[in-house]
């Protein structure tokens, strides 16, 4: 996967991202805030939700028609901990990031806030969001559905979206735990990576309609969308490995993204009308937000919190194990390494980087895989 692989500074892509969004009729401010939630998952390793979907997702459904590139952030219902928000299918990133804000107003002020968004757009990594809360020395929680790619444990269809459940909480260390996962066994962005760089999935993470496990990468991107193959739960095909737990907590996302505010769940996020016309997918999310100094002194908290990730880290390594991790330690340490050597882009992302500048006339860019 290292083969043709060009290294672009963390500034530049952000700088080029950020103006790929004005050049698609996005407010300069919204802009910003779209494009530091896509370099913020480059800047954690997770090329799966960066300038990788720039074009397939974010570039694409704009100029389709489908996501509106001003986005209208209406709150239609609040309480002093809560809120309903309605997106009116804006751009993601910026709806989320006002949600988790007014999630950890909420909470700074009564201890609790907890908001929950409808007719939404994809909004990056949900990592960013839990992470706005961590901090603020509160935890982070958010969730967010998705279009159908995830059967049920012992079915074939495509029904619930990757939902990731996303935990942020501060720690006494230098990056705090956060979990930032879907709840299947991949999702379609990592698809989308392994398809980049030309490879096969492992085994178990994609069932077809036969009931058995596929591995063809770049026909499964598109019998995803036809509904012919869907991803695996967590835990994998069948109840062997678990697969029910990831089953059952997709389903506890779907629904706090879809029944407290009233949204679109399952088959209505597909995109598609009956007769095959694309339209906004209608996402929903969730954000919560808990102060911790509302239960114990952030100090105290934080300490705890850390010596519990200490000892697991220093607990005992399986034989030709170098080391332990916790949650939210890789993407600190890819941080580290990609603050010195830069975001890998490699010749299909290269070719998405180049189309884009071209077609928004971006010349004042120049990347060295241009030479």
């Amino acid at each position: 996967m290292a083969e043709n692989i060009y290294r672009v500074s963390f500034d530049k892509l952000e700088a080029f991202m950020r103006d790929v969004f004005v050049g698609l009729g996005v407010p300069a401010a919204d802009a910003a805030v779209c494009a530091e939630v896509l370099i913020t998952a480059d800047k954690r390793g997770i090329d799966s939700h960066g300038i990788g979907r720039l074009k397939p997702i974010y570039y694409d459904r704009i100029r389709l028609g489908i996501q509106n590139p001003v986005t209208n952030f209406e709150i239609v219902r609040e309480g002093p901990t809560t809120a309903v928000i309605d997106g009116h299918n804006g751009m993601g990133q910026v709806i989320a990031r006002r949600a988790m804000q007014l999630a950890i107003d909420k909470a700074a002020e009564y201890g609790l806030g907890m908001t929950a968004v409808r007719n939404s757009t994809h909004y990056g990594i949900a990592g960013y969001y839990a992470l706005m809360a961590a901090e603020n020395e509160m935890i982070g929680i958010t969730g967010s559905n998705a279009r159908p790619s995830i059967a049920p444990t012992f079915g074939v269809e495509n029904m619930l979206g990757t939902n990731p459940l996303t935990f942020a909480i501060p720690s006494d260390e230098e990056f705090p735990f956060c979990l930032d996962c879907a709840t299947s066994v991949s999702q379609r962005g990592k698809l989308e990576v392994y398809d980049r760089a030309g490879e096969a999935i492992p085994p178990g993470w994609v069932i077809g309609r036969d009931g058995r496990s596929r591995t063809d990468t770049h026909q499964i991107l598109r019998d995803l969308v036809n509904g012919t193959a869907a991803l695996a739960p967590l835990g994998g095909i069948g109840e062997t490995g678990g697969g029910y737990k990831g089953y059952g907590y997709a389903t506890v996302v779907e629904i706090l993204s879809a029944a407290l505010q009233q949204g679109a769940f399952l088959k209505g996020l597909l995109g598609y009308d009956p007769d095959g016309s694309r339209r906004p997918y209608r996402l929903g999310h969730f954000f919560m937000a808990i102060d911790v100094g509302a239960f114990v002194e952030p100090a105290e908290f934080k300490k705890t919190t850390g010596d519990i990730l200490r000892a697991l880290r220093h607990s005992q390594t399986a034989p030709g194990c170098d080391r332990i991790y916790t949650a939210g330690e890789k993407e600190y340490l890819a941080g580290l390494e990609r603050r010195e050597k830069g975001v890998p882009v490699n010749p299909p992302l290269r070719q998405h980087i180049l189309e884009m500048k071209a077609e928004l006339g971006l010349n004042q860019y120049h990347f060295d895989f241009e030479d």
